[in-house]
């Protein structure tokens, strides 16, 4: 079955859906508690504690300050997102798919905080090798709570900010 996350890298022969969070916004971002998606041999830390396959991210306690790079796919994202909506604390990198039902539905109506990001990030295959082609589209990163919205704000990352919910 053919998948169409991450908007195919530009690719119309990339037929997955791991891609790395690129370790410069990582690097913006600091520390998190739970990457509950994450890759068994993920190249550098996002987390203190990482879930992955075999493992279900969705069916785990969430805690703390969580990061989100979910699977790009419409129904996953809408999935993941609802839980992150559901914990409130965190930080998820999404395409900024402004138009679609899940975006309104978790972004637009529940987040606190959003990043567009400027220009197209190069994410990373799983051995950490940064891909040739853009993701393909534009992506933000999307603020729960108040902590993360002000990292969000003064991250660094070039894009704009916009305050959604003064917490």
């Amino acid at each position: 079955m053919k998948k169409n996350g991450m908007g195919s890298h530009q690719s119309t022969s990339n037929k997955k859906d791991e891609w790395m969070t690129p370790p410069e916004i990582i690097q913006a971002l600091g520390r998190f508690d739970l990457d509950p998606c994450s890759n068994e041999n993920h190249p550098w830390p996002i987390a203190d504690m990482n879930i992955h396959l075999p493992n279900d991210g969705t069916k785990a306690r969430w805690f703390g300050r969580v990061f989100l790079n979910p699977p790009y796919t419409t129904v996953e994202c809408d999935r993941w997102l609802r839980l992150m909506v559901l914990h409130g604390r965190g930080t998820a990198l999404i395409f900024a798919r402004t138009e679609t039902r899940w975006f309104f539905k978790h972004i637009w109506n529940e987040a606190t905080a959003i990043l567009f990001i400027e220009g197209r990030l190069h994410f990373h295959h799983t051995n950490g090798i940064r891909a040739k082609a853009n993701s393909g589209a534009p992506s933000c990163l999307v603020a729960y709570g108040k902590e993360d919205a002000e990292i969000l704000k003064h991250c660094g990352i070039k894009g704009k900010f916009i305050q959604l919910k003064t917490p």
